[in-house]
């Protein structure tokens, strides 16, 4: 898998798929879902669709981050 997250409330694992789409984890429930947090299969229904933009998402260094080359 690739990156993760885990929700501050719920500790639901939140895991981007190499498809790019996000499986949610918590307990002994998984879903899939679409980076907009829509459902795409599974036991698990229901996500944060923020964290699922988070997860997803292309990965943003800060611009004071970055290392510039003159």
């Amino acid at each position: 898998m690739g990156r993760s997250l885990i929700h501050p409330l719920s500790k639901a694992l939140y895991e981007k798929t190499p498809e790019g789409n996000v499986q949610v984890t918590n307990g002994d429930l998984q879903g899939t879902f679409r980076r907009d947090g829509s459902w795409i299969e599974g036991e698990l229904r229901e996500c944060d669709p923020q964290l699922c933009n988070w997860v997803s998402g292309p990965p943003v260094i800060h611009h004071r981050m970055r290392n510039f080359k003159d």
